[in-house]
This record gives structure tokens, C-alpha cells and sequence, in this order.
């Protein structure tokens, strides 16, 4: 069975466009399902800017689908997964809402504070989507979510849904490694754990606020004490103050 998105049964008005060169401007055409063509006048090669690679980033069929990937894409791809990434942690907790919008807070901080540090957004949005991953197993082994039976089984679980989406052996250690020890920072620690642990920090004090369980200048200075970086520091007041 041909993909929908590839059928041309399937194409509506504007599947066959023109782009122009970045190069040189002459006008090419593309078919929607053009990974990339050559310019006619210069020979160029470019990437279709209207092809949406998503189902890519995942898709076991993808090269036999829209053909040979180009290396554009394939340095994105570790990008592209974390929304799969997402969708999998939803799956995986079903009806717990709670998790889920836990999960999907402290992953939009991470994104902000990430976005200023300069981290790795793949790494760091992977691990805030499944840094709680292992609270599950931790309920059934343990009658318990303390944070060391999460951080004891949550490495398996994250390791088993990246490998099944296909992302890099070196995105899954590292994102296995911060779930591993995510409450529990080291005396020497990468910049990726850095905003994922100042992101899950103010989604936790937000908790606590929001339950009436702590006072404002008590937030204060567990910000000033206990976060990692200054741009996690800066969103945290933002957010909680």
C-alpha cells in the first residue's frame, strides 16, 4: 500500500509548485514529493522547502517511500523525533492527565531555558518528555514513585521507546543517563541535564505554589540555591514570581 501523502490520487491544487534558486533565482519545479532537486541553470541541489519530513523521523518505510533521504533531513532527524517522542509518553500513561502535563510543562521550560543556554533541543526535549517515565514500574515494583525507584526504572523504558523510533545510539545514552539521575545532580554535570533539571525544578515549585505549600521568598531562594543555570534561574522568577 502506497503512503496517502505520496498517492497522487491523493494531491490536491499546488502539489506541483515552483521555488526559486537560492542561488542563482531561476525558478524550479517541484512535485510535493521531491525530496530535492537541481537547479536547471546553475546546478544546485536543494532540499523541497515544502515537504514536511515529520513521519520521517520515524518511519521504518521512509526511504522506500519518498526515496533517498537527503543529508539535510538526516541532520534534523534527532530533532524531529522528540514530537514522536511525546506522542509515545502520552501512550504510555494513558488516562494519568497528571504525568502527562507534568511531562509537557517542564518539556515547553526546557525548550525556553534551552533556547538560551544554547543545549541540544533533541537531547533535552527527549529526556523532559520521559524523564518521569519510570514512576509506572516504580508504582508496580514498590508501591512507590520516590525518586530513586524512578530513576532506577526509567532508563529501560526510555532506552526501549527511542530504539523502537530509531534515534541514535549516542541520543539514547545520554538521554537514558539523565533519566537515570534527573533529581540527583552530579558534582560535574552536562549542560542538556542542566536545563532539564532547572525545567522540572519549576514545574515541581509551581506544583507546590499552586498547593498553597510554599511561600514566595522560600521559592526565592530555592532558585538562587538549587537551579543550574542562569537562563533556568531567570524563567523560574519569571514563572513563579
Amino acid at each position: 500500500m502506497k503512503c496517502p501523502g505520496q498517492d497522487t490520487l491523493y494531491w490536491k491544487p499546488g502539489a506541483i509548485f515552483e521555488v526559486a534558486c537560492p542561488e542563482c533565482g531561476t525558478s524550479v519545479e517541484f512535485f510535493k514529493d521531491d525530496t530535492a532537486r537541481k537547479c536547471p541553470k546553475c546546478q544546485h541541489r536543494f532540499v523541497n522547502p515544502n515537504m514536511d519530513f515529520g513521519c520521517a523521523a520515524y518511519c521504518q518505510y521512509a526511504e522506500q517511500c519518498i526515496g533517498t533521504l537527503p543529508e539535510e533531513f538526516l541532520l534534523k532527524a534527532d530533532d524531529l523525533l522528540k514530537d514522536r517522542v511525546a506522542i509515545e509518553m502520552k501512550r504510555y500513561f494513558k488516562g494519568d492527565f497528571k504525568r502527562i502535563g507534568h511531562a509537557i510543562r517542564v518539556a515547553r521550560y526546557a525548550e525556553r531555558i534551552g533556547r538560551v543556554e544554547g543545549s541540544n533541543p533533541a537531547v533535552v526535549l527527549c529526556a523532559a518528555y520521559l524523564h518521569d517515565i519510570g514512576i509506572v514500574q516504580a508504582e508496580k515494583k514498590y508501591g512507590s514513585c520516590k525518586a530513586e525507584y524512578q530513576e532506577q526504572e526509567g532508563p529501560p523504558v526510555a532506552r526501549e521507546i527511542l530504539e523502537r523510533l530509531g534515534a541514535s545510539p549516542a541520543l539514547v545514552a545520554e538521554v537514558c543517563d539523565i533519566v537515570g539521575h534527573h533529581h540527583h545532580p552530579r558534582d560535574e554535570e552536562s549542560l542538556n541535564f542542566k536545563v532539564l533539571y532547572d525545567a522540572d525544578g519549576i514545574a515541581n515549585l509551581e506544583d507546590r505554589k499552586k498547593a498553597n505549600k510554599i511561600a514566595p521568598e522560600a521559592i526565592e531562594t530555592l532558585i538562587a540555591e538549587r537551579f543550574l543555570t542562569a537562563a533556568g534561574r531567570a524563567e523560574a522568577r519569571k514563572t513563579l514570581l
